[in-house]
Parts: C-alpha cells; structure tokens; sequence
C-alpha cells in the first residue's frame, strides 16, 4: 500500500557533528499524524524536563505535514518545532511555501536537530544523503542573500530555510525564513537555531511521496477546487471599511462564511480587510490602548487594500494552494521587488504604532522578513516603548536620541534597525515586551502586552473573546491562528463531527460574552481541528472555506485507506493537544501564568470606540475548556486517566 509518510526521520547531532536516520512505527503516525504531531511525540519523549532552550538538550525540528505531497489542496505547510526560549511553553512556527514537500522528497518526515555545534554550519541533503558543511562564508548575511547564495551554489530547485541576523543574535523573536522572505516567525525558533550554530538547510531530493487511493485523492481535489474558483462580486478595498463600520454598529450579526473572505484572499490577500478590522474593532491600536477613533477611516485609507494591490507585479502560489493570496510587489527603495505584506504586518507596524506611512511599512516588513525577524513581535515591541517613552519610563538617552511618538515613522524605522542589530536601546528590546519590561521596571509591564512572554497577533479579543480564550489557554500562548469564534463559524465542524453546536442564524453580539458549555465546546473544537491539521500541513485560509469544501477527513482516509470518522479524526487532534500541553507541565509551565495581559482582556474597558465596555473573563471561561480536553479544572493539568486513554505515557 501507498503510503503518504516516508516513514523516518532524521536526527542531526550538532555537538558531535552526527545524523542518524530512524524508522518510525506506523502507529505513531496512526495516533499523531506528522506535522505538528510527529514532532510534539519526537519533543516530548526525547527532551528532558527542564531543558534550557538555549542549551544543547532543546530540540528543534523542522516538520512535513502528512498530506503534503499526496495530490490534497491547501496541504504544503510546515512546521518548526523546540521549546520556546521566549515563552518556556511547547513552541511551533507554522509556514507555506515550497519547504514542507522537500523534507519528504529527501525522504523524511522530520528533521530534529539537538546540541550546538562548535562552528557555523548548514544541513545539505541530496535526496536522502545529508552532510554538514561550513557556514562561516554565510554567516553574517540576511536571509535573502543567504538563500540566493545557496540556490546559486546547489541549484534553484533545492529549497532552503535560513536564519537571519535576528536568528544569529539570539533574538527571541527571531524566526526562520524560506523562500526569499517567508517566515516561520512565532516563539522564537529562530534563536535556537542561531544558538546552535546552524545557519541554514538546503534540500535538493527526488523521492516520491504516495497515496493509498490517488483516483479518490484527485476526484475530492477536483470538488474542492470548484468552491475555490467560486467567484463574488467584490469591487473596490475602500467598501470593506463602510463594511467594518455597520459591523461595529450593529447590535446583532449572522454567522460568517468562509467563501466571501477566501474570494477577498484571491483579490487583495490577508490584507484585504485592513479599515475593516480597524473599524469593527479586530485590529488593536496605540499598543492595545485605542480604537478606530484614534486611527478613523481618514488614516487607514492610507493602508487601503487597494493601494496595496496596486504594487502587485505577481501573484504568490503556496505549494498545492488554489487560492495564492500571496504576491511579490515593486516598492520604492532599495529592494525593488519585496513580498507582499500581510495584515499581521501593516496592522502591527501600522495602527499598533499609529504609523500610517504605507512606504515605511513595506520598507519594514522587507527589512524584518530579511532579518528573520516576527513583524508581529518587532511591531508590538516597538509599540510598548513608544508608550514607554510616552510616560517618561524611557527618555531620550535611553533610546540614544531617538523621539519615540506614536506615528513618527522615522524613529519607528530607526528603532526597529536597531532591535535588529542588537544596538543600543535595541539590544534591550529584541527579546520581547516581556523581557524589556523586566529589565527596565518603573511599572513598564502595564505596558508589555503579551500572554506568556508572547506578543498577541493583531485580532483584539475583545472584539471576539474566542481570540482570548486561545491566546490566553493554548500549550503555545498567544497565537491567532488557532481559534476564535469566527473561526468556528467558517470551518462549520458541525456539518460533520456529530455533537457540535450550530450557530444560530442571529445572534446578538452580547451572546458571543456569556460563559456557557457551548462557548467551551467550540472553543475546544477549534483547538483540536487545528492540531489536527497542523499535523496533516493544512492551510487555515482554506480551512476557512469549509469543512464539506475542504474536505479533510476523507482526504485522510483516501491517502491511508484507514476509514476514521471525522469524530476519531477529531480524538487524534486532542491527543496532539494534550500531548503539548503535557510537555508543558512536564517543563514546569503553569497554565495560569499565561493568561494574556490585563489590558487585552478589557479589565479596565475602553470608554469609546468599537470595544467599548468589554472585557473577557478568562479565569473564568479556563474551567470549561480544560474540562473538555479531561484536564484539571483548577490547574489545566492533563488529569492521569486522560494521558492513559489518550495512550500518552
């Protein structure tokens, strides 16, 4: 039988400039899939409790998902797995492109790396032969130039992941990039693999990558494929802001369905609903502390969607992606052709710091991108310490001249190259809100928005407590990409996980705060779907347009012939998740610690704007979702008789 795993791994040890090839059982794929999955089992077994993550005991892995490669659509992303140094919690970046099919064309599910290596080196793999080679000639350089210094030495085919600068100075909220400027950005993965010396990968295999029934495979493609090229009538960027606006408005809304935002996706890309989310009250501003009041309509047309799209000479395909909202622009400076940049991007060096220059925001997400730096991260940082300037806890000598004012672009630049750099004031700040606070006291943690030492992506709970709930209670604190209401509503899990709630056809936007069972069960459900389908290397944009459009479960059982349910699909989601959150307790994390900032929640609510007089209360809303993963009500401990029937030892 065709099998969509290649059924190994590889294991690379740094100190002593090994690599091991190991076969893994075919029931560790039945009860985690790869992807995520393979690489919390890899994670939890092997790494002993209390490892530095900054130590040769992390292990940091590089993760195929399970359907890439099998002829399913929206199933080319990868992901990098360790435990966080920014956070101390259960660590993932998530990232498309053309990186996931590689690992597996050289023959692995997974790539895990453990101990440092004495010198700067990178993994070169030719189809299933892999070697480490010396670095020293490419340490030093962004992660474009690296890239394209690597491409031109073994090919344009081979695939390569990279860290940057940010990545070789340890900064927390590095990450790794791909693809000229792709990046797994989240939980700080990128220091880990600066800390271990390792510069880069470069896979250039040939291996092929199966499916028990390839007809099915196509045939559940082809329907897929029918939703995507659906068209809507959408006209110009500048609608959605009236859009955001009735939203904001309104008292009562309707569930949303995925297919108006993947055709919004297709146009514009993730930046599609930039006034929107600023004026329905999604986008937080002035570091969590305004609203669309103090960034209105005549500031964001300034980062219009359309002025965005009009830069556009290509669009961006993912691997096995119908839908391409990504694209390669022509901007102004010195990178003439830069990628697109995404709503997390604009909003969090945008509205967060009250900066409405679009040039600058280009300029900067380039700038970061080439670093292998989080924008989200580097944007909220930033935001933190204009808002620490504002109240006298920074002056000017400590910023080293800089006037650190919300909307002044020029500092905002200047601030952001030297966190880069590690200079000055910047070396302080590449670390994260968190650590910045610390180290600079006089009451700076009122304004270090963060859940667990996490910078919160640019969706306010407040708007949608779903949001919260999972920046505040996930195994990898802070994270948008999830779980939220919203996001309930667009996979529409109800049309075929027997037992789940379906949203009332109105609603009130006061229901979307109460604290019922069913708030806890959606919420639960989001978390297990996404654990899921991190694990098969699925898109969230495409899950949005459905579950029956995209049709995951039964791609599964075509690529294994294995016949699950969608409800036993679903139980493999929850044990990847309280597998995560019991590498947590394992590494002594305390679930409560990581409940968001007192801001984000509303706990002093906003006195105007959209989220006015909201506040989302998380202590109380925790009880119910842990109580639906079997874990302690009280701790968010997974309760002993849950890791035995989950078969977690």
């Amino acid at each position: 039988m065709n099998k969509p795993y290649m059924g190994k791994i590889l294991m690379v040890d740094l100190s002593n400039q090994t690599m091991t090839e190991e076969a893994i059982p075919d029931h560790v794929y039945e009860q985690y899939l790869s992807g995520m999955g393979l690489g919390a089992y890899i994670l939890y077994n092997r790494m002993p409790a209390g490892a530095d993550p900054l130590g040769p005991e992390n292990i940091l892995g590089f993760c195929s998902g399970f359907l890439t490669g099998t002829g399913s659509l929206f199933s080319g992303r990868w992901t990098l797995v360790g435990k966080s140094p920014l956070t101390g919690c259960w660590g993932d970046a998530n990232c498309g492109g053309t990186f996931s099919p590689a690992i597996k064309h050289c023959g692995f599910d997974a790539i895990f790396f453990k101990g440092i290596s004495p010198k700067p080196v990178y993994l070169y793999i030719k189809n299933s032969k892999a070697t480490l080679k010396d670095a020293a000639d490419i340490w030093g350089h962004d992660a474009v130039e690296t890239e394209e210094i690597l491409k031109q030495q073994y090919g344009q085919k081979a695939a390569v992941a990279v860290i940057g600068p940010a990545g070789e100075k340890c900064s927390l909220i590095s990450g790794v990039c791909s693809d000229k400027g792709r990046i797994a950005a989240r939980s700080g993965l990128g220091a880990v693999m600066g800390i271990k010396r390792l510069k880069a990968l470069v896979l250039d295999g040939v291996q092929q990558i199966g499916a028990h029934d390839p007809a099915a495979m196509k045939r559940l493609s082809r329907h897929c494929a029918k939703w995507v090229r659906m068209p809507l009538p959408l006209t110009s960027g500048s609608v959605f802001a009236r859009v955001g606006s009735f939203l904001r408005v309104t008292p009562v809304v309707f569930p949303q369905d995925g297919l108006l935002y993947a055709n919004i996706l297709k146009k514009w890309g993730t930046g599609g609903m930039n006034q929107a989310s600023i004026e329905m009250g999604d986008s937080p501003l002035k570091n969590w502390s305004g609203s669309n009041r103090d960034f209105p309509l005549a500031k964001s047309k300034k980062i219009n969607p359309d002025l965005i799209k009009n830069t556009e000479i290509v669009k961006y395909h993912c691997y096995s992606c119908p839908l391409g909202c990504g694209g390669i622009c022509a901007t102004k400076g010195q990178h003439a052709h830069t990628h697109k940049p995404e709503y997390e991007s604009i909003l969090a060096l945008g509205g967060l710091c009250m900066n409405e220059d679009l040039d600058s925001i280009f300029y900067l997400n380039e700038l970061l991108n080439r670093a292998g730096m989080d924008t989200i991260s580097a944007g909220a940082t930033a935001a933190f310490a204009i808002e620490c300037y504002e109240k006298g806890i920074l002056t000017k000598e400590d910023t080293g001249g800089l006037e650190l004012k919300w909307g002044n672009t020029e500092s905002l630049v200047a601030l952001i190259k030297k966190m880069i750099n590690r200079e000055g004031i910047g070396d302080l700040l590449a670390d994260g809100t968190k650590i910045a606070a610390a180290k600079i006291g006089k009451g700076a943690i009122e304004f270090a928005i963060h859940a667990g030492g996490q910078e919160p992506a640019m969706h306010d709970g407040r708007n949608d407590p779903g949001f919260n709930v999972h920046y505040s209670l996930e195994p990898s604190p802070g994270r948008h990409t999830l779980g939220a209401h919203l996001y309930y509503e667009m996979f529409q899990l109800w049309k075929c996980v027997k037992g789940l709630p379906r949203p009332s056809l109105l609603y009130t936007k006061a229901s979307k705060y109460k604290i019922n069972p069913e708030k806890a069960q959606t919420a639960a459900a989001c978390s297990k779907f996404m654990s899921l389908a991190n694990g098969a290397g699925m898109c969230l944009f495409g899950l949005f347009i459905g579950v029956k459009r995209v049709p995951t479960f039964d791609w599964l059982n075509a690529a294994t012939g294995w016949q699950l349910t969608p409800e036993e699909y679903m139980a493999i989601g929850e044990r990847i998740q309280t597998l995560k959150q019991a590498f947590n307790i394992k590494h002594g994390v305390e679930p409560r610690d990581n409940f968001i900032s007192s801001r984000a929640l509303g706990k002093v609510p906003q006195t105007e704007g959209a989220n006015k007089g909201r506040f989302v209360d998380v202590e109380k809303l925790a009880p119910g979702y842990w109580d639906q993963f079997g874990w302690d009500t009280t701790t968010g401990k997974p309760k002993e008789e849950t890791l035995r029937k989950l078969k977690i030892k």
